[in-house]
Formats: C-alpha cells, structure tokens, sequence
C-alpha cells in the first residue's frame, strides 16, 4: 500500500480534468498529464466536488509529486493540488470506523507517504477505512485562501458520511488524524464544523460536519505568533494578516464544551512547532471539560509521522490512539 507516484499524478490529473458538473466558468487551463496504467498499489480516488472547487482560479495549478526525505525514510510531497481528492484505502474486514487523515507540509505541500499511505496501511489492517485528503494548498491561486483548505474538510467528512452504506462504515462513527498543519485544519474542523464556509452543492452537504474524534500530531493549533517560526501561517493568511483574521483562524481560541474529544501527540523537542501548540491545546479542552488525552514525548523531532524506531516510547502512538478512538466512537 505504499504510494505509487504515477499513479497517483495520473489520477490527479484525470480528476481536475473532469467534466464539470455544475454551472460555473470554468477555469481556462487545466492541468493534462498522461494518465499511466492502472496499479493495484494506487488507492480509489475521489473528488470533493462535482464541479469546480470554490474560489478556483483562471488557471489551475498544476499537481507535482516530488520524491523528498523524510525523518527514518523517504517521502512523496505533493503541490497543484488543482482538484482536491480523498484517496480510500479500504480493509478486508471493515469494522465500521472511517478515519479521514489529513497530511501535513506547512500549508506548502502534503506529506502523502509519511503522513498519507504509511498511516492508511497501520489503520486499514485494524478494520479502519481511511480516507487520505489531498486538500488545496491556499498559496496556489485560490480566493479566501484562509478558508480553501477547511472547506475541503468540511466537504470531505460531509461526503464520507452522504456514502457511508458504499464504504460499510457507519456515519456517527466518523474520525479525522491530522499531521502539523493538517493537524491545524483538524483542529479547525473540530472548532467550525457549523461554519457555513460554501454554498450547499449536492445533497450530502446536508450531512453533519462534526468529526466523531479528532487526533493532533504535532499539530499547529494557533496562528498568533510562536517562539519557533513556522510557514503554516504565512502560507495559510497570507504576509500580512489582519489579527481579525488571525484571531479566527486559530483553533485552540475558539474551543468550546461542543469539540469532539481529542488526543494529541507531540514531541518536546520539536525545533519547528512548539509542543507548546499541543500543551495549549490541552488546557483549552480541559478549560472545556472536552474529553481529551495527551502524550508529550521527550524525542522524536517534528513530522515522524510512523517512523520512530521500536526503542522510542513514541513508536506507540499510534496503537495509544487507537485504543483511545475505541473509547469515542472509533
């Protein structure tokens, strides 16, 4: 179930040069790659909308899968993210739980092997149906860039619920797993999921958007300015926001006794987001009385995803979050 890279872009391809369905100009260029073979490694594929993504610009940005490192191995990082998609990785024996991850990369380009694939192999063999979101990047051209990577979520978890009979999961059981800046739109999705981010397209925006649990790893959960620099917030606001829209685009201000439980992970050592985004994030949910549980390592570094080694008390973590989600609905 490793990521299978020209399968992957041909399917990117192929899916932003859809034919639209809804009435709306449709954007002048489009991404064309060859579309290659079919590859029994490369997931379902499915688009978030039937027509063009809110906000679309006059020309599409065009997707890029580049090989990259990563912390213990390679990495596949992903930008043109022209027509956001939901790659479905299904069990052999489903036991009713979808997990929606969401990868991380600063709002830059999503980590789709480290924190895509590699989590969807851990969480399939399990029974989970994991949906891996490749959500737009809002540098790339798009209007109300701040808003462009929630509204996916929104739509996503809104479209895995509207097919829930297709997939055998059962829709009040429905979770997301977020890594840095994909766990800041988990986060985001965990504080506006009521917020009326884009106009109703098809019926299964009638679907409730509140994730069932939330998981956090080494998640960006503010945007007000941090002791370590991160991109995550240049690349989501823009170089000059107004604290108006910093201020709401910063989960951790806005939880409320209504966010879905919450486990969060993070590393003290962290040189890119602070574990002091997590440990916020924490007092938030307790301040609350929002169920939540918390596993603050001594090493581990920033994006290590699945790839601690066996001798760090780290490399647990995803069994910690499983058991955990067990208790809330996953």
């Amino acid at each position: 179930m490793t990521i299978d890279r020209r399968a992957l872009l041909g399917t990117l391809a192929a899916t932003a040069a859809a034919p639209l369905s809804v009435p709306s100009p449709p954007p002048t260029s489009r991404p064309m790659l060859p579309k290659p073979p079919p590859s029994a490694a490369a997931p379902e594929s499915v688009p978030l909308w039937p027509g063009p993504a809110p906000g679309s610009p006059e020309a599409l940005p065009q997707p890029k899968l580049q090989k990259a490192a990563a912390a213990g191995g390679r990495d596949y990082h992903l930008r043109g993210v022209a027509a956001p998609t939901m790659f479905v990785y299904r069990p052999d024996t489903p036991n009713g739980v979808a997990l929606i991850v969401m990868p991380g990369g600063g709002y830059a380009f999503l980590s789709m092997e480290n924190e895509g694939s590699n989590v969807a192999r851990f969480y399939t063999r399990r029974g989970y149906t994991v949906f891996v979101l490749s959500y737009r990047l809002p540098g790339e051209g798009w209007t109300n860039r701040a808003d462009a990577p929630l509204q996916d979520a929104l739509r996503a978890i809104r479209l895995v619920r509207a097919r829930a009979a297709t997939y055998k999961i059962d829709p009040a059981r429905v979770g997301v797993l977020g890594f840095s800046a994909g766990g800041h739109l988990a986060a985001s999705l965990a504080t506006d999921y009521a917020t009326p981010l884009y106009p109703p397209v098809d019926a299964a925006d009638k679907q409730p958007a509140k994730p069932t649990f939330v998981g956090l790893l080494y998640a960006v959960t503010t945007m007000r300015a941090l002791d370590t620099h991160s991109v995550s917030r240049s690349n989501l606001l823009g170089p000059d926001p107004s604290p108006a829209l910093v201020e709401r685009r910063s989960p951790v201000l806005h939880v409320t006794k209504d966010a879905p439980p919450c486990f969060v992970a993070a590393a003290l050592d962290d040189g890119t987001i602070p574990a002091q985004c997590s440990i916020d994030w924490l007092a938030a949910c307790r301040a609350a009385n929002v169920p939540v549980e918390a596993h603050l390592l001594e090493h581990g570094g920033h994006g290590f995803g699945m790839r601690l080694p066996d001798s760090a008390p780290g490399a647990l973590w995803p069994e910690l979050f499983l058991r955990w989600a067990s208790r809330h609905g996953g």
